[in-house]
Formats: structure tokens, C-alpha cells, sequence
């Protein structure tokens, strides 16, 4: 076995992928089933609208050719859908923020057209009226995440031992040399940290620290209605959302219909551990958010509510690459809410670093040791623990 993969998600999944197309063999072990963690709690989004110009929007348009690409190949198997994204500004300030920000994001490569007040509703024809513009963005798109991850998975041909506990790395003379699960020994000169919320824990046990943080997130689905929200539409403070440190509940709602008609609403932010436990103000606010932009909304039946862990790191940018303090060990990982989006491009990086190809994106801003203050190897086990 060439390489070993922890976590099958969509990122570990992205990984067996391209590693397996360039030539290695691979093996994915998870605890859990293929998208059992955040992977399953997400809603797909591939957006390139909601990033500055610097390393995660050249890691997200790579990985927006990536998605485009693998589209053709796995054809519906991934529900691919390019239907662009809309951002609207309340007022005209907000809108001479949006303005500069598409400027910067144009000069990187990402293509955005502003949409004057009284042109927002031939886009969304149910849009709130009274919205100062916005900037429509024809390159974000949605997939399906957990089918996506099955999917990549398949074609990859990877051996999966799904339901397999990681207990402990093999290590030689400092160097990571295969995993130890609950069933087996797994050898292999390479191992790929892609464990999501819990790639700090995996870190830990090759004695590196990786502080990686969960941050919690809602998401509300209607009844299935007719096409209602056509694009995928956010006011532009969800910007300022995900760029924030902050550990209080933050919410901006982000809105799309899909092609089997449930409407989905999305998105609330907080770290509060693991915690599971339903919070009525976040789902309220979310509500009351996304009934702001699309007044139909407002009497629309939620039908459920699920919610998930995004994998947070302080600079907000993934760590991607080999571990220089520990040979042998790669990390996939600390994606937040945008795994979804970047695992395509987080692949290929991988697929470079194992084979020693030149990467398509410059690895540096992503080197896995630049956190030098993180918290210890036995803080992060504690921290990862659900």
C-alpha cells in the first residue's frame, strides 16, 4: 500500500482520487461510515463569491475547474449544479464594500457582474424588494457532498476499512510508517490526516500539534416547493461571517432551492465543543433571515433541521501537505466550512506532495507548522473528542 487515508469524507475522498489517478495505491479508514461527519452535515456549496483575493481563492478556483471536470467524468453522479451565486447589499455602503471586494477578486480571476436594484429580480424574481444591488457570481455551484465523497470514493478504487477506529500510528525512528486501527495494522511510507473535526486527535498521535477546532453549524430544510430561489443568494454580511474569530453564534442566511424542491438555509457559526444540543436561536434567526431576502419564505414549513462541526483553524486557511516535523505524515485538513468546495483542489495538492510533482497552487500559506503557539498533543486529543 502506497498511502493511507484517514477520513472518508469528501476531502479524504478527493484524495484517494487523485492519488489513485497518479498511480498510487490507496487504502481510506474512517470510524465511521463514507460522509459521517461534516462531509454528511453539509449543503454542497462550491463558492468562490465569498473569498479575498489570497491562497483560498486560488486553492477555490482550482478547485472550481476541478469540480467542472470531474462533473463530466462522474456524470449526475455528483448532482452538479452550476447555478451561480447572487450577494445583495441592504444598503449603499454595504454595496461600496461589495464593489471593492469584486475588484479584488476579479484581478485573481474570479468572474462577477453588479446587479443593479431594479435587475436583482430577473434573477430572483421573489427577492425582497428595497435591496440596494448586488454582484451576481456565475462560477459558485452546489453538489450533492455526500454522494459527491461515495462517488470519488468508488472511483478511486481504493480499499475502504469503514468502521475502523485509528488507534495509533505506526512510527519508526520518528517517521510514520502506516496506522493502527481497531482490527488491523495498515503499513505504507505515507498517511494523509483528512479526519475533519478530528485531524488535531490524529495529529496527537504522531506527537505534532495541529489545532484544529469545531465550529458549529445549522441548517433548515422547507417543504419541497417550486423553484423558488434560483441561484444560491446571501446578503453580504455572510462574508464577514466567515472570515470572523469570533466563538459567538453568528448567523447570515444563505438560501438555495434544489432540484428536488426543498429549499435549504443555511448558515449559522459558533464553537461550543461538540456540543449537539438544538439551539431554537439559531434556527430562529435563520428563519427570520432568509424570510427577510425571500418574503415567500415566511410561511414556508421547515420540514427538518440538521447540523454539523466545520473543522476550524485560527487563520481560517487549511493546512495542506506534508508534516515537516514528522516525515511520512500528510495533512488534509482544517477546511471549515468550505471542504466541500476546496477538496478537489486540496486532492491534487496531496496527489503533488506524495508523488513529488510540482503542486498546481504554491503549498507554503497551507504548511501544516505554522500554528508555533498551538496547543499541546494531549490538548488537542481533548479537544477533537466528540
Amino acid at each position: 500500500m502506497d498511502v493511507v487515508i484517514i477520513g472518508a469524507g469528501v476531502v479524504g475522498a478527493a484524495c484517494a482520487y487523485y492519488a489513485s489517478r497518479s498511480g498510487l495505491s490507496v487504502a481510506v479508514v474512517d470510524r465511521g461510515p463514507v460522509a459521517g461527519g461534516t462531509t454528511g452535515a453539509g449543503e454542497g456549496n462550491l463558492l468562490v463569491s465569498d473569498k479575498e483575493a489570497g491562497p483560498e481563492l486560488d486553492l477555490a478556483l482550482l478547485s472550481v475547474r476541478l469540480w467542472r471536470e470531474l462533473a463530466a467524468q462522474l456524470p449526475r453522479a455528483v448532482e452538479y449544479e452550476p447555478k451561480g451565486g447572487l450577494v445583495v447589499a441592504p444598503d449603499e455602503t454595504t454595496l461600496k464594500a461589495l464593489r471593492h471586494f469584486a475588484e479584488g477578486q476579479r484581478a485573481a480571476g474570479v468572474l462577477s457582474t453588479e446587479v443593479a436594484p431594479d435587475a436583482l429580480h430577473d434573477l430572483e424574481p421573489h427577492l425582497a424588494r428595497g435591496l440596494a444591488g448586488g454582484f451576481h457570481y456565475p462560477q459558485d455551484a452546489q453538489v450533492h457532498p455526500a454522494q459527491a465523497a461515495a462517488r470519488l470514493l468508488s472511483a478511486s478504487g481504493a480499499t475502504l476499512h469503514l468502521g475502523e477506529e485509528v488507534t495509533g500510528l505506526v512510527l519508526e525512528s520518528g517517521t510514520v510508517r502506516g496506522v493502527r486501527t481497531s482490527r488491523r495494522t495498515l503499513r505504507s511510507p505515507a498517511v494523509v490526516n483528512a479526519a475533519g473535526t478530528w485531524a488535531g486527535a490524529v495529529a496527537s498521535l504522531a506527537g505534532a500539534a495541529l489545532p484544529v477546532l469545531p465550529r458549529r453549524g445549522f441548517v433548515l430544510v422547507t417543504e419541497p416547493l417550486p423553484r423558488v430561489v434560483r441561484h444560491k443568494v446571501y446578503a453580504a454580511d455572510y462574508i464577514a461571517d466567515v472570515a470572523s474569530d469570533s466563538a459567538a453564534l453568528q448567523s447570515s442566511a444563505v438560501v438555495e432551492g434544489t432540484p428536488s424542491g426543498p429549499v435549504l438555509i443555511g448558515a449559522t457559526r459558533e464553537r461550543v465543543g461538540f456540543d449537539r444540543t438544538l439551539s431554537p436561536e439559531a434556527l430562529r434567526r435563520l428563519a427570520a433571515q432568509a424570510a427577510a431576502l425571500f418574503p415567500v419564505l415566511a410561511d414556508a414549513k421547515v420540514i427538518r433541521t440538521y447540523h454539523g462541526f466545520r473543522p476550524y483553524l485560527p487563520d481560517h486557511l487549511p493546512a495542506i501537505g506534508p508534516d515537516p516535523r514528522v516525515p511520512g505524515l500528510f495533512h488534509a485538513c482544517g477546511h471549515e466550512g468550505a471542504g466541500i468546495g476546496l477538496a478537489p483542489a486540496t486532492g491534487a495538492l496531496i496527489a503533488a506532495s506524495l508523488t513529488g510533482t510540482e503542486p498546481p497552487v504554491p503549498l507554503a500559506p497551507f504548511r501544516p507548522d505554522r500554528f508555533p503557539d498551538g496547543p499541546t498533543p494531549s490538548a488537542a486529543r481533548a479537544a477533537a473528542a466528540p
